[in-house]
């Protein structure tokens, strides 16, 4: 048993908020990052954690309110790992995304920039996110009020999203802001399904149980909607029940789309899985910039379609590719960039770890006449990569996008050694972008970044780069 340690409450006040969304505030110069307030905001909070040079803690109070702060519309606000940022009005979340660009470069990697665009705000800051990823969780995460309550409560089973920081805890969800209608459909269904059928979750600890995964993703454009459900292989007439149960929504979702059953009795808790059945095509026809892109079930796409052709036009602007330039497109996933780069470039090379991705972003190169572009499949971050790209030809523009936690580094020297005149890098995460462009910077200057909203309601924030070679 732990020690029940006294609870410690503090009055503090809030100064700014910090790279993982959470606001910062210090007492006698000590730092302490409190969950739940806003900049400007003095609040009562209660401490949960002590480290030698912070001090945790979330609101209990808002003493001063921030004129900011507004009513979060979801009842899960606070607790599911989904948002952070519902509290805080829609204008300010830009204005802080472009802050935590500016302190990556500044404050951390210290690289200057030529200049940092005001962000791109997302046209819609609710129900914009085309893919939900939920998980079958076996320990669901109840809140201090429901356990204080005294109410009985299912522990054992929950459908929704992770708890931040707990693997094997998920908050039961059944209805969430940032997807669309059918897919909140989808997901009431599911959770339906699985009730009726006295299904067990899988246990991320123990390894056993039934249920997985619930993808749900839709297409803008189309209006259809594909989802995944992933589970063990079945072995009870229960499990054959839910997964019938299950797939008989399909023929109440829009025409055209896709209901999938995949399995995955591995130990990852990525989710993906070997697919067993499919109703209806099995992938999803999204539309952006003029071109029509094929999804798969598991590959990479952009999660805000509607703010997608920003992004792009921002990044196509910045690289400045002219009808005789040779284009190297590195993690390109399905071609979001490479294929509109290939309508202005000679020629175009992409290259991507997933085969699931080249074969989509291939077929979407052929689906759209596009001609003067070739796909690759190659892990970057291993040694044998170097070889690969050395056999491309020499480009004239090099276009970045990896994955949060940035390229490796062997990848950023060769680009030294390659010399392009122009890097663009577009980044998830500006913290890793900003460490990458301090190595480049022995080279390049970054001349301009522009912070683009693809995350509402999430401290997250893409960036699109522009590094001239010196």
């Amino acid at each position: 048993m732990r020690k029940q340690l006294p609870v410690q409450e503090i009055e503090i006040t809030v100064d700014a908020i910090g790279f993982e969304g959470i606001s910062i505030g210090r007492i006698d110069n000590l730092v302490h990052f409190v969950a739940g307030a806003l900049p400007g905001e003095r609040v009562r909070a209660r401490v949960t954690g002590k480290k030698k040079k912070f001090i945790q803690a979330e609101t209990i109070e808002v003493l001063v309110a921030s004129p900011d702060r507004v009513e979060a519309p979801c009842p899960h606000f606070g607790t599911c790992g989904g948002c952070k940022w519902q509290h805080l009005a829609y204008a300010q979340q830009a204005q802080w995304k472009r802050q935590h660009v500016v302190d990556a470069f500044e404050r951390l990697a210290h690289v200057p920039v030529g200049s940092i665009k005001s962000t791109l705000a997302s046209p819609e800051p609710f129900h914009y996110r085309n893919k939900m990823e939920f998980s079958f969780g076996a320990s669901s995460w109840l809140t201090r009020e429901e356990i204080e309550s005294g109410k009985e409560f299912d522990t054992q089973f929950a459908l929704g999203l992770h708890v931040p920081g707990r693997f094997d805890k998920v908050r039961d969800v059944e209805h969430c802001l940032l997807q669309s209608t059918v897919a909140n459909t989808i997901l009431a269904h599911t959770h339906a399904c699985a009730d009726t059928n006295g299904i067990r979750a899988y246990h991320q600890r123990f390894h056993d149980g039934f249920a997985r995964h619930l993808v749900i993703r839709t297409s803008a454009a189309m209006g259809t909607v594909m989802t995944i459900l992933i589970t063990t292989t079945p072995t009870e007439q229960a499990h054959a029940d839910f997964i019938e149960a299950w797939m008989s929504l399909y023929p109440s979702l829009p025409e055209g789309s896709s209901m999938i059953h995949a399995v995955n009795d591995s130990w990852s808790p990525v989710a993906v899985g070997e697919i067993k059945r499919t109703l209806g095509p099995g992938y999803l026809d999204e539309v952006s910039h003029g071109i029509t892109y094929r999804v798969s079930p598991f590959s990479f796409f952009q999660t805000n379609t509607q703010h997608l052709p920003a992004l792009v036009e921002e990044a196509m602007q910045g690289a400045g590719i002219t009808s005789a330039d040779v284009v190297w497109d590195l993690y390109c996933g399905t071609g979001t960039l490479t294929l509109p780069a290939a309508q202005r470039a000679k020629h175009v090379v992409g290259a991507e770890l997933s085969a699931g991705s080249i074969a989509d972003a291939r077929a979407n190169a052929e689906r759209n006449g596009i001609t003067n572009v070739e796909f690759h499949t190659v892990d970057l971050h291993v040694p044998s990569a170097l070889d690969v790209l050395r056999g491309f030809p020499t480009p004239d523009v090099i276009l970045i996008d990896p994955p949060r936690n940035g390229m490796h580094e062997q990848v950023v020297r060769h680009l030294m050694a390659v010399g392009a005149p122009r890097i663009l890098y577009v980044s998830c995460n500006p913290a890793t972008m900003a460490r990458d462009c301090a190595i480049l910077h022995e080279m390049y200057d970054v001349e301009v970044i522009t912070p683009v909203d693809m995350f509402p309601q999430t401290f997250h924030v893409e960036a699109v780069g522009v590094l001239v070679k010196r």
